[in-house]
């Protein structure tokens, strides 16, 4: 049984080298990222991607599309970036009290990690992951520490983090 297809839909070669444009829907491995446009063979587009649902035919009003659908991605983006920034200022200006079992000598008996330090910012209302706090190793001792916080690859912070023993009933 053989398909035939409208004039339309064809895909037909655009440039002497065998071509069509295509707009990726989604990622393809050792071809592109979602939303790029790029050149493939016909057969590839008609046979694999087409059909498969990883792209589209780059029309006019696809590529405006994706054009309106980048400037909306792009401003969200500064918006998110405007409210990490903000966030991270606020973090700044906060100090975290943790309190844990130590000794005469000030040493815990446990140690205080990302985890614990994440669990106070976000009873305070600050969405800090631990994997966004950067120790060096858990602490193991009372004082006060400077913690880096990194909320995105280039917004860093730090966290004033107090540790002070248990108070203890006699």
């Amino acid at each position: 049984m053989v398909v035939q297809r409208k004039r339309s839909q064809r895909i037909k070669a655009k440039d002497r080298n065998g071509g069509v444009e295509i707009l990726l829907a989604e990622n393809v491995e050792h071809l592109g990222k979602q939303g790029e446009i790029v050149r493939v063979k016909p057969g590839y587009a008609r046979n694999f991607l087409l059909p498969m649902g990883l792209a589209t035919v780059a029309t006019e009003a696809n590529k405006m599309m994706l054009e309106r659908h980048r400037i909306r991605q792009e401003e969200a983006a500064v918006a998110r970036r405007k409210q990490i920034q903000a966030l991270a200022a606020k973090i700044k200006d906060y100090s975290v009290t943790l309190e844990a079992n130590a000794t005469d000598d000030g040493h815990l008996y446990g140690s205080i990690v990302a985890n614990d330090i994440s669990k106070a910012l976000k009873s305070a209302n600050y969405a800090v992951e631990a994997s966004q706090i950067k120790m060096d190793g858990p602490i193991k001792t009372l004082g006060m520490y400077t913690i880096p916080v990194e909320l995105e690859q280039d917004v860093k912070s730090e966290v004033k983090v107090w540790v002070v023993p248990t108070a203890s009933i006699k």
